[in-house]
């Protein structure tokens, strides 16, 4: 049986931080703070194993607050972190704690930020410094910081601040502190750096594991997607369309990934943005507040621009992009469910990424469970229940006596009953947001166990991705094939992959479903099912390819009917002498470029002699004309 929590007040802190916890709404220290508060209010050092959200930053904020003198106007507590933004949260933390305690000053400094106004702030003589390696070594360098008076230092987040490169600087920052100054160093895993760490800087420290049985926080629900690589975007659509959140992050492996996903999610309706380690430190703030205030639902990210955040508001977390590092997957989900909060992660992976998933759940100890895909009927349900919603909200407010005089005289001039009316209205007010959820075949029943040992099998899975070296064969999906015609060519560096994921990206067609491509110099053809959906038509002009918008417009009708249907090659034509005629052929009379004058043309004389090598002679055989230029994926 479990001991119950102990509150502030019995952990030997100041009243004025007991006092600022309550006003918090903290009533009883969680298990990590019970554990590091005591030995840390000792000045023993501390070792911290313990996952990203789980009240680290009170832990060690709390007890190296008591022991702060106040009338001592020089730092005496630094905090480094792996980002800016966990850098400023960590300063909060502090601000907030110490709201009783008068004159207190900490300082975040961090990359992007003004180094006047840092300059500024150092000479007042902060009592905690909270900073990313990369700019407190900068100062030190500038020699505009001075640590000589550090009593602790903290390691917050040590195993990301590690792999994002730090070491060496972290090195140098704990050699310029002194020799007898305390240190805690908080990990959410414990790889071979951070002992190395440990065991050279951290004397006799307390090790805390806080027990659980997984790395992760049990109250995150953690779930995957099998998904094939072409149906992602579809399948984060359906997600988002059937999931109750209040805030979400999807995690993206690319800064261009970020931006090109946050652009689609926009042009669907979502209020989103991309934040990459690209984006300015104004920007991010921009963003980040925005999201606090709930005036943005959903930011895409990369892992590093990530880091640090939090956000009370972010209950779903998508791993858009699996992580290929393990440990990455732990601190992307410990952005939500922070604190016991609620929270779901929902990783997407394909067939070909299931070593990836065995490798999260080995570190995790836990394993995820298999989410099915959101169907049809269930997309279609919670955007009816959405609009009912919304309808219901509207008639509450909006007269009615107007409409409903103006129904009769709609249902007697169009001599139609109440039922169709209504339909109509509701058809019509749906305008370009369909009720109805519309399948674009991209979504597949994708398993862990399709075959791959047969080449021709892996031409045709749904889990390659779009850049493949072959073109699909014509006709191959069973369908009848349509040309169309794209505005651009290989003057704009198009080639034929550019174009398949393109249109497999934006579409969610399969490449089976893709036909024969050709690219010209200035345009280029692509065949692609009769029965394309005409919204999607209209979509895919708008797509852009080489720097240019595809335009896509019809060529011709049916090109193919099944698996039967082939592309006809062009005939056959004879080989041609000098002057560019066929071998044989009778040359007409004309005139000679830029000499004949109009009304006199020259004769042509025909030329004896040897023939030149290599000339056509009679009798010889028809050589072999150049194919023609069909590049192919």
């Amino acid at each position: 049986m479990s001991q119950p929590a102990l509150a502030f007040s019995e952990l030997n802190l100041a009243a004025a931080l007991v006092k600022a916890v309550t006003e918090l709404g903290y009533e009883t220290a969680l298990p990590i703070q019970e554990a590091c508060i005591p030995p840390l209010l000792a000045g023993r050092d501390v070792l911290g194993l313990a996952q990203t959200g789980t009240g680290k930053t009170g832990a060690f904020a709390l007890p190296l607050l008591s022991r702060i003198d106040l009338a001592v106007r020089s730092p005496q507590v630094l905090v480094l972190t792996p980002t800016r933004e966990l850098a400023i949260q960590v300063a909060e933390a502090f601000q907030a704690y110490a709201r009783h305690l008068k004159d207190f000053h900490v300082l975040p400094i961090y990359g992007g930020q003004s180094y006047a106004f840092q300059f500024n702030q150092l000479r007042r003589g902060p009592h905690v410094v909270v900073g990313t390696p990369g700019r407190i070594q900068d100062h030190l360098d500038r020699g505009t910081l001075d640590l000589s008076g550090i009593a602790c230092v903290v390691l917050d987040e040590a195993d990301e601040m590690l792999r994002m490169g730090f070491v060496e600087a972290v090195e140098s920052i704990l050699e310029t502190t002194p020799a007898e100054r305390q240190m805690a160093l908080f990990s959410a895993t414990m790889p071979a750096q951070i002992k190395r760490i440990s065991k050279r800087h951290l004397k006799d420290p307390v090790e805390i594991r806080i027990e659980t049985r997984t790395m992760t926080a049990e109250s995150i629900e953690q779930v995957y997607l099998v998904v094939p690589p072409a149906g992602k975007f579809e399948a984060l659509v359906r997600v988002l369309e059937t999931e109750s959140y209040d805030g979400v992050i999807i995690f993206a492996r690319t800064r261009l990934a970020t931006t090109e996903l946050a652009e689609k999610l926009s042009a669907r309706g979502y209020d989103v943005d991309a934040l990459s380690g690209e984006v300015t430190q104004v920007v991010r703030e921009r963003i980040i507040k925005r999201l606090k205030s709930g005036k943005l639902d959903m930011i895409v990210a990369t892992d590093v621009a990530a880091r640090g955040l939090d956000v009370e508001r972010i209950s779903l977390v998508v791993n858009y992009d699996i992580p290929g590092d393990s440990e990455a997957y732990v601190h992307r989900i410990g952005r939500t469910g922070r604190v016991g909060r609620y929270g779901k992660a929902i990783l997407f992976a394909s067939p070909r990424e299931k070593h990836l998933l065995n490798a999260i759940e080995r570190l995790t100890r836990q394993p995820l469970k298999r989410m099915e895909m959101p169907s049809h009927d269930a997309v279609t349900r919670k955007r009816v229940e959405k609009f009912s919603e919304d309808l219901i909200a509207f008639m509450a407010v909006q007269p009615m006596p107007f409409f409903e005089e103006l129904s009769f005289e709609l249902m007697e001039s169009m001599q139609i009953d109440a039922l169709q009316l209504a339909a109509g209205a509701l058809a019509f007010a749906q305008k370009e947001q369909p009720l109805q959820a519309q399948d674009s075949g991209a979504l597949a029943d994708a398993r862990w166990d399709e075959p791959r040992s047969n080449p021709r099998d892996r031409d045709r899975g749904s889990d390659r991705g779009p850049d493949r070296d072959r073109s699909p064969a014509p006709g191959r999906g069973a369908r009848n094939m349509t040309l169309y015609r794209i505005d651009a060519g290989s003057a704009d560096g198009v080639e034929v992959r550019n174009i398949v994921g393109a249109v497999a990206h934006e579409s969610g067609l399969r490449n089976r479903f893709i036909g024969q491509i050709r690219i010209h110099t200035d345009h280029s053809t692509i065949e692609l099912p009769d029965d394309l959906p005409a919204p999607m038509v209209e979509h895919l002009k708008r797509v852009y390819v080489g720097g240019k918008a595809m335009k896509l417009t019809r060529v011709s009708g049916d090109h193919g009917a099944g698996p039967e249907a082939r592309h006809e090659r062009p005939p056959r034509q004879r080989p041609k002498q000098k002057g560019g005629e066929p071998a044989g052929a009778s040359r007409p009379v004309e005139a000679a470029p830029g000499k004949a004058k109009p009304g006199k043309a020259k004769p042509v004389k025909a030329k004896s002699g040897k023939a030149k090598p290599g000339a056509a002679k009679p009798g010889d055989p028809e050589p072999r004309p150049r194919k023609p230029d069909k590049r192919r994926v």
